[in-house]
């Protein structure tokens, strides 16, 4: 999380058509940030979703109010796009995780989570160890721990 309280929550990558729209590659599957009204900000900039529609490869082609045509869009290329936390209780959220450390339900201290890595299957919690933990193996996030309950063997090729 930036200073400012907002996300990365993802980017615009090109232009789509002669109307302004441009394709958004989300960091998220949270429709709430591509639906109309909502809000996201590029450089500072606010940028206000008038339609969005699903594209491949997981993005979107989305239509900002402030950009009014393909010379405009031009512009956005390769743009962050950030925004508020979502307050979504039963969402793990990556600016939550990093920097808690990992404990098993038995109370067995694995380190501190460092980053959350992006994977297909499912994300991946680094750990200051080395350690990778998928997180759907996250039981819980409280102020200060992340409590996983992994499968026997996970941790032992860096014990060894």
């Amino acid at each position: 999380m930036t200073d400012d309280g907002l996300l990365e929550v993802g980017h615009i990558r090109r232009a789509h058509g002669l109307r302004g729209d441009v394709f958004v590659q989300l960091l998220s599957d949270s429709d709430a940030r591509v639906a109309p009204g909502s809000e996201m900000f590029a450089d500072g900039e606010r940028l206000v979703v008038e339609r969005s529609r699903m594209a491949g490869s997981g993005r979107r082609v989305v239509k900002f109010a402030q950009i009014a045509d393909r010379t405009a869009a031009e512009k956005y290329v390769n743009r962050a796009l950030r925004g508020r936390p979502i307050d979504d209780p039963d969402a793990l959220w990556v600016h939550e995780m990093i920097g808690r450390r990992v404990l098993e339900t038995d109370g067995t201290d694995h380190g501190v989570c460092v980053s959350v890595l992006a994977n297909p299957a499912a994300d991946l919690l680094e750990l200051d160890s080395g350690a990778l933990v998928p997180s759907n193996f996250v039981v819980s996030i409280d102020d200060d721990t992340i409590t996983v309950d992994t499968p026997e063997g996970l941790f032992d090729l860096l014990e060894s």
